[in-house]
């Protein structure tokens, strides 16, 4: 998988870079010293997790975060010297999926990417799956246009699929477009509920909130609407 580290100080980037390959040997890494660089790579790459520096020179690490969340599909962790809880409350409202404070600690480092221990382990084969579902979400994806993409058989794909993701591919996707939905109905509130499904790969509507209110228990109005005001 590839990862990306961003941040303005060469000492921090060894170093970050250093503690999770002890982790994660297998990963890629990426490394950029400011927002335009980090954006060059995001070009050229499929990026599957950055963290990203909040101070950084130029545009800001927050703002680099808000970009990249609305154009590209990947996990994004925020990484300060300020132990400041405005900052804290703005990445969350951005969606990373976490947030550290440096000096970093190994261990503190370690329980922040255990969600992604079990990725760690995936096939060549499903990480390439993946990264096509998180690419294409919002196309018509179907089992067998995966398999043939990364040219294997698409009832051995079915297979793997459950056995390595612990989920079928069809509700891995909807889960995907589910959490894609959940991030658009709140950073684009002009957009319509229709074109908000529809940008996200549902067939229908009425298809999308019927899904969209048995995961989260609301209706994608309703949630935009309590998100929006929190």
């Amino acid at each position: 998988m590839n990862i990306l580290l961003v941040d303005d100080e060469e000492l921090e980037l060894e170093q970050l870079e250093y503690l999770i390959h002890r982790m994660f040997p297998n990963w890629k890494f990426f490394k950029a010293r400011d927002a335009s660089q980090a954006t060059q790579i995001v070009k050229q790459q499929d990026i599957f997790l950055a963290f990203l520096d909040i101070q950084l020179p130029g545009k800001s690490g927050l703002e680099l975060a808000t970009e990249l969340t609305r154009s590209y599909s990947m996990d994004i962790i925020m990484v300060t010297a300020f132990q400041n809880f405005e900052y804290a409350k703005a990445s969350i409202r951005l969606g990373v999926v976490d947030y550290i404070t440096k000096p970093i600690i190994e261990e503190e480092l370690a329980t922040v990417l255990s969600r992604y221990d079990r990725m760690a382990r995936y096939s060549e084969q499903i990480v390439n799956a993946l990264n096509i579902i998180h690419k294409d979400y919002c196309e018509k994806l179907s089992l067998n246009y995966l398999a043939s993409k990364i040219h294997i058989n698409s009832a051995y794909l079915s297979r793997k699929f459950h056995e390595e993701v612990g989920m079928g591919f069809s509700e891995y996707l909807n889960e995907y477009r589910l959490k894609e939905a959940q991030k658009m109905l709140i950073d684009f509130p002009d957009l319509s509920i229709s074109t908000i499904s529809e940008r996200c790969g549902f067939n229908s509507q009425h298809y999308f909130s019927q899904t969209f209110r048995k995961m989260t228990g609301q209706s994608p109005r309703d949630y935009r609407l309590k998100e929006t005001f929190h």
